[in-house]
């Protein structure tokens, strides 16, 4: 076995040089007989394969054994021809086979030949034809159940990527089938002409070289080419037979054999019915002893299975009792109630069309594209996404939950569309006021026949499955802080110590442990910043945590570091108009800042708090009367803690340092936040 494949490579390279070079005589006979072995060994490998990627190099196989077959058959044929022989196998076979009859062997040789042809050949043919196309065809929705699955929970990534592989296995195996099918029909129109030349050829030899009668020329080389296609022609029957249950097995765990008696001996009724027709067709005309022979086997298996199956049920009924309420009793059956999805989406009956893929529903497919969005726009890896249908909820309701917990609610009108006015259209649409789920923005439900117009006015219009799809990704976008833990963390950082082992095994376990990387983590994703670029923020962990482990002030560094991602984020227009704080401002926030060995907090009187917040409210509300997104900028030491601040007011407030702006950014300041 060690040197198999070497094996192998010269096989194929002897089956060649045996086309061209004759072989010796006792050869033939030791190649033809191993010729039979080797069909054999692949029609059993093939009857008790239990799937047809078991038997995956079949289409390889089946090219090689027909090239040795028509090797044996030229050389055969070259004995034949030249000196009237082909090996003691050969004359066995003929002899058997022709009974002493050479017109009666004849015709039942070219019945075999026919019937390896026409019938199995030819329907192996079709059937690998048919099959690799309905495979080629059913790919896309294997691929989606698989996602579906993945998405689902019920397999995880390793298995998804498993049956991904098979499925492209099946494909490319069933496609290598349709084509190596061919060289088995190839195999028997060559046979069939190679029988034709042997018979003409050899009697006009016979007659006109070696002087022989016509008749014991017609006998001698009928003999003779009878036993050279049946050598050749019973192991490619077996190969034929073979390709035909490989092409025809359908999904299933067990063997052929297995299959065959359990399906077809497994029902009692069946047995007693057919018995019973057997013996009327006893009592006719047509032989009576055979008849009810079979009637009687018949009515015997029929009782048998019948006694079998009410054992079983007999047995099975209070076991299944009895375990059920000992699975109860388990105290560890507990334990399945105690786990929490990270992300569920509960929705009511009336919203199940959009994620059944049956009735056209593509939310599945929606699903995937979110996690592919999160980890392109976050760096995370988004968790299962648990999708359940609730009949407590209102049937067009849905809801969404993070770690158990209800975060948001939505409704969808089925067959309806929302329809968002950008601002500045000034005609009115028919339909239904709402508020647009994920933004809160004013939008109405519009029929059908109401969308057209809408797009052509200039209307943003948006389908269900979008609705839900962008309320879900936005929720998740707020929340991704929350579904960062540290097995994530560690997926993360071990696809970074693929490529950069030195940098990893630098910072963790020596100078940061996992939980400080995973706050750090945390801490940026709060706040909107994208953990895509983990070289950078591990670098910057690396340099920095040996002058403090105090994981806010090392979120402060990475952001430095992260600087120009970060402007790029979140400043998309120049010169940028932001709102800065007054000097006295920042230094009243940073001799308020507190330490302990817990970490640093700011301590300020309530009534500065709360001119603070007004003067606050006050510039953010004179930058969005500008149509600009609220911006403030600080100076590093104080972002942090004027963050915190500013969050008792509003949570998506944006608040920059000085240091995280690109230098060539134009920075307008339009306001600033004095006590």
């Amino acid at each position: 076995m060690k040197y198999g494949d070497v094996l192998v490579a010269l096989g194929i390279i002897f089956i060649v040089i045996m086309i061209i070079l004759p072989m010796p005589l006792g050869l033939v006979d030791i190649l033809l007989s191993f010729n039979i072995a080797l069909s054999l060994l692949i029609l059993l490998i093939s009857m008790f394969a239990k799937n047809t990627l078991d038997f995956s190099i079949f289409p390889s196989i089946l090219l090689i054994t027909t090239l040795y077959r028509l090797a044996l058959n030229i050389t055969t044929t070259r004995y034949i021809l030249s000196q009237g022989t082909a090996g003691s196998l050969v004359e066995t076979f003929g002899m058997f086979a022709m009974g002493g009859d050479a017109i009666i062997g004849f015709i039942i040789f070219i019945i075999i030949v026919l019937v390896q042809f026409l019938v199995i050949t030819k329907g192996s043919e079709r059937v690998s034809e048919v099959a690799a196309r309905f495979t080629l065809d059913a790919m896309p929705g294997k691929q989606m159940a698989i996602d579906a699955d993945l998405n689902a929970g019920l397999i995880d990534d390793a298995e998804a990527r498993e049956r991904r592989k098979d499925v492209q296995r099946e494909a490319d195996f069933y496609g290598a089938m349709d084509g190596a099918s061919k060289f088995v029909k190839g195999d028997a129109i060559a046979g069939i002409i190679i029988t034709i030349i042997d018979i003409i050829a050899g009697f006009i030899i016979g007659v006109t070289i070696q002087g022989l009668a016509f008749t014991e020329a017609i006998q001698k080389y009928t003999l003779l080419t009878v036993g050279d296609g049946l050598a050749n022609q019973i192991p490619a029957l077996l190969i034929s037979t073979a390709t035909g249950i490989i092409v025809t097995r359908s999904a299933s765990e067990e063997t052929l054999g297995k299959d065959l008696i359990d399906q077809l001996f497994n029902q009692p009724k069946v047995m007693f019915i057919l018995s019973g027709v057997l013996f009327l067709m006893a009592l006719t005309p047509l032989p009576t002893i055979p008849f009810l022979l079979l009637s009687a086997i018949f009515l015997f298996l029929g009782y048998t299975l019948r006694n079998q199956l009410l054992e079983a049920a007999a047995v099975d009924i209070p076991d299944e009792v009895e375990e059920a309420t000992e699975e109860k009793r388990k105290p560890e059956n507990v334990m399945p109630l105690l786990n929490v999805d990270p992300i569920e989406l509960e929705f009511g009956y009336g919203i199940l069309p959009l994620a059944d893929a049956s009735q056209g529903g593509d939310l599945f497919d929606r699903l995937v594209m979110i996690r592919r969005q999160c980890a392109l726009e976050l760096g995370i890896i988004v968790p299962m996404i648990r999708l359940r249908d609730n009949i407590q909820l209102e049937p067009n309701q849905y809801i969404i939950k993070i770690k158990g917990v209800e975060i948001a609610v939505g409704d969808i009108i089925f067959d309806h569309y929302l329809a968002m006015n950008p601002g500045m259209i000034d005609e009115e649409l028919e339909g239904i006021d709402t508020v647009e789920p994920a933004f809160g923005l004013p939008a109405k439900w519009i029929n059908e026949e109401e969308r057209e117009r809408a797009e052509i006015l200039g209307f943003t219009v948006v389908d269900p499955p979008s609705i839900i799809a962008t309320h879900l990704t936005e929720i998740i976008k707020r929340h991704a802080y929350e579904l960062l833990g540290r097995q994530d963390v560690q997926k993360l950082i071990d696809n970074v110590k693929e490529n950069h082992p030195v940098l990893v095994d630098e910072l963790i376990p020596n100078l940061l442990g996992l939980g400080d990387v995973q706050k750090v983590l945390k801490n940026l994703l709060k706040e909107g910043v994208s953990i895509r670029n983990m070289v950078t923020i591990l670098e910057t962990l690396a340099d920095y945590a040996g002058i403090t482990r105090d994981t806010d002030m090392l979120t402060e560094y990475v952001r430095q570091a992260l600087g120009r991602s970060i402007t790029k984020q979140f400043i998309t227009s120049e010169p940028a108009k932001v709102i800065t704080l007054d000097r006295n401002l920042e230094e009243n926030i940073m001799e308020s800042i507190q330490q302990t060995e817990s970490g640093t907090y700011i301590s300020m009187d309530p009534d500065i708090v709360q001119k603070i917040m007004n003067s606050l409210s006050h510039e953010l509300n004179k930058l969005i009367n500008l149509g600009e997104q609220p911006i403030v900028i600080t100076a590093p030491i104080v972002r942090l803690y004027f963050k915190r601040l500013s969050e008792q007011l509003t949570s998506d407030l944006i608040v920059l340092s000085y240091n995280e702006v690109d230098p060539s950014i134009q920075i307008q300041s339009v306001g600033t936040v004095s006590i």
